[in-house]
């Protein structure tokens, strides 16, 4: 297991933890590891508004170019604008570019940054790429520097449209009569999110569009929808869309405040495809963290659920393994993958309002099909995760033979800190908060 890449690439407190050092070292050794034997590689790089995020593409930049490759800056965009540029190229690039680098921290806080690499074909690095990177880096060795130096080969920094194009160009349905609020998080959504759904037909009020990186993700987006559910009220809107700092992720809310989360939003998404016939296979994949009324729901309508381990990157991993069309997370990470090799959150987004606009009917109708089980969730500190997990064993499996069929239990050790995370989901909060009480006083 690899400990300085987390569940989505490399994160920490910007000039702390992450290091303009380090992250020159994660570059050289990335060129190293994913463009092994190419000659002047091409590599694109983009990022969030974060005030850290300038100095650190600029260590990156020259990890870069010290290894010899060429880049080309893709500003501050969405992080999946990177990864599609990784797969499709973009304006200005003559070649397929080897790899992408993202500088952001995603959802977190203003003061954090992080790295987030793309292999060929716009894919998230699976672990033994990771693990080879963090090798690399953990030797501590100088890179050997190019024969020759590599350079910045153009700057796409104002330039939005071929993503914004690109993202139209997939849409189902046109967004006529829709009256949308999007809350960009003061994150990368505000350079694209509302041209993307205004120019598909819908009335858009942007909310949070501040591009300083002072304030992306503080009390607003994905994370904190308190603001969205005002503007909502305030403009008497049909949708409201919240994205994340770095716009990979996307959740919903209703025009009377309900949140639509990642699960709601997949039956959504599966049942459209469904009627229009593009749903491949009639099977989605979805992580265990998702709610066992998603499972029912979808079972109803003859579509089946396939599950991974937590992680957007696991679910587009068993979705080309399986050649399913679309995945996803609670947490609102979708995979659309006929459309995009990795999550992205204004590309859901465009498809969840092509659904409704579709359907004349309203978000929170659509979304009703998922009759969501109570789930209550508890991370109890430990000593010894493994041993941990083996004491909570017998205690799990009374647990699940007192719910049968009608709830679920989940006992998984975190993969960064000391805790075990027990989830139990049953038809009512009692149960589950009594499973979940009784599970983990034997964890402790």
């Amino acid at each position: 297991m690899t400990t300085l890449f987390g569940t989505d690439g490399i994160r920490g407190v910007a000039g702390v933890d992450l290091t303009a050092d380090l992250a020159t070292s994660v570059a050289s050794v990335a060129v190293a590891e994913l463009a092994a034997g190419q000659d002047r590689p091409l590599v694109v790089v983009g990022r969030d508004p974060r005030e850290s995020g300038g100095w650190l593409q600029d260590a990156v930049v020259e990890g870069l170019t010290g290894a010899g490759a060429d880049v080309v800056l893709l500003g501050v965009i969405p992080t999946p604008a990177v990864a599609r540029a990784v797969a499709d190229g973009a304006p200005g690039i003559d070649q397929l570019p080897a790899f992408g680098v993202v500088v952001s921290a995603s959802h977190n806080p203003a003061p954090d940054n992080g790295i987030k690499l793309f292999g060929a074909g716009g894919v998230k690095l699976d672990d033994d790429g990771e693990a080879a990177i963090e090798a690399g880096v953990a030797r501590h060795a100088p890179p050997t520097p190019a024969d020759r130096r590599g350079e910045v080969r153009a700057d796409l920094s104002q330039d939005h449209a071929w993503y914004v194009d690109a993202v139209l160009s997939t849409a189902p349905q046109r967004l006529d009569g829709l009256k949308v609020v999007v809350d960009c998080a003061n994150g990368a959504a505000a350079t694209v999110a509302a041209s993307v759904y205004a120019r598909a037909g819908a009335d858009v009020i942007a909310i949070n569009t501040d591009l300083s990186g002072e304030h992306i993700n503080d009390g607003c987006g994905a994370m904190h929808l308190k603001s969205l559910r005002a503007a909502i009220e305030e403009n008497r809107a049909d949708v409201g869309i919240a994205h994340d700092g770095d716009a990979d992720r996307c959740l919903a809310m209703t025009a009377t405040g309900e949140v639509v989360d990642g699960d709601a939003i997949v039956a959504v998404l599966a049942l459209d495809m469904q009627r229009r016939g593009v749903l491949r296979g009639d099977a989605v994949v979805v992580t265990v963290m998702s709610n066992l009324g998603l499972t029912k729901a979808l079972r109803r309508h003859g579509i089946g659920v396939v599950v991974t381990p937590v992680g957007d990157r696991h679910v587009a991993e068993r979705m080309r393994a399986d050649d399913l069309a679309l995945g996803g997370e609670q947490s609102g990470h979708i995979v659309l993958l006929d459309y995009a090799s990795t999550g992205d959150g204004v590309l859901t987004a465009l498809h969840l309002l092509s659904a409704v606009a579709a359907s004349g009917r309203s978000l929170a109708d659509l979304a009703g099909v998922v009759e969501r089980l109570p789930q209550v969730l508890v991370n109890v500190t430990v000593s010894d995760r493994n041993a941990a997990l083996a004491a909570a064993a017998l205690a799990v499996a009374d647990a699940e033979a007192e719910l049968g069929d009608d709830g679920r239990i989940l006992v998984r050790a975190s993969g960064t800190e000391p805790v075990v995370r027990i989830m139990v989901e049953a038809p009512t909060e009692t149960v589950a908060s009594d499973l979940a009480a009784r599970i983990a006083a034997v964890v402790s």
